[in-house]
């Protein structure tokens, strides 16, 4: 009995010690990946600009605090005979609101601002049939830049105690995607399901303190989402699920 309860204490001890460490992950972590919308294989004019907002919301790692962001997209899709292609340019501002630091921790805060802009590429090889494609196979890209007062905090807190971090501005995520995309008689009106499965390049998911030899190493299978696209006319909307949630609005310009 006596060394059950040495043993309960013995956790009780390591699970108080973890719960006091804080560790921060780069603004854009996992959540940097967006559907790329493209034309069909049905549609009349083969190349097409998009034009889109987004309202981003995303959790840290220890699931505590909450990050909400804006985001402006600018893309071009093209349809070849069996493979499409995009790619696009975004900028995003948001807000890391603090639910975890204590007012009485010297580097408590409410909120820190953080901004990012960088590209997306996007690629499918396709079979086609009278009102569907099946993008059986494809990729995403997506490269951002972050700045701003979270990245600051970052790179400021990472060599004292108990704060563990990742002092990346710049992520660079690949993965592939399969995609099926149906349209009705008027081939405007378009209806997509994609999912996609990749990772981001570097020591990623490892979180540093410059005074400690231990290193936070979080488990991860990969970055998975699954996002539905919907084109009304010529208006789009693209809901995009997996660490974060993103809602999208926009518009193809002719």
């Amino acid at each position: 009995m006596k060394l059950k309860f040495n043993l309960l204490l013995l956790a009780a001890g390591m699970i108080i010690s973890s719960c006091s460490d804080h560790i921060y992950a780069p603004a854009m972590h996992h959540s940097d990946i967006a559907y790329l919308p493209k034309p069909v294989s049905a549609d009349a004019v083969k190349s097409a600009n998009y034009i889109s907002g987004a309202l981003v919301v995303d959790e840290s790692p220890n699931y505590s605090d909450e990050l909400v962001s804006a985001q402006l997209n600018f893309s071009r899709g093209h349809v070849f005979d069996h493979f499409n292609l995009a790619y696009s340019a975004f900028g995003t501002l948001g807000n890391y609101h603090n639910s975890e630091l204590q007012p009485q921790d010297p580097n408590y805060f409410k909120n820190k601002f953080f901004g990012a802009a960088g590209g997306r590429l996007s690629g499918n090889f396709f079979v086609s049939g009278s009102h569907i494609d099946f993008r059986f196979i494809g990729f995403e890209a997506a490269y951002s830049h972050e700045f701003g007062d979270y990245l600051n905090f970052r790179r400021a807190v990472t060599n004292q105690p108990g704060f563990y971090t990742d002092p990346r501005a710049d992520l660079f995520t690949l993965g592939g995607t399969t995609e099926i995309i149906f349209h009705t008689n008027k081939v405007a009106n378009q209806f997509g399901f994609r999912l996609f499965w990749g990772g981001t390049f570097g020591n990623d998911n490892v979180y540093r303190n410059k005074n400690s030899d231990y290193n936070y190493r979080v488990y991860s299978p990969g970055i998975v989402t699954a996002a539905y696209f919907m084109q009304i006319k010529n208006f789009i909307g693209i809901v995009e699920a997996g660490n974060y949630v993103q809602l999208r609005l926009g518009y193809r310009l002719k």
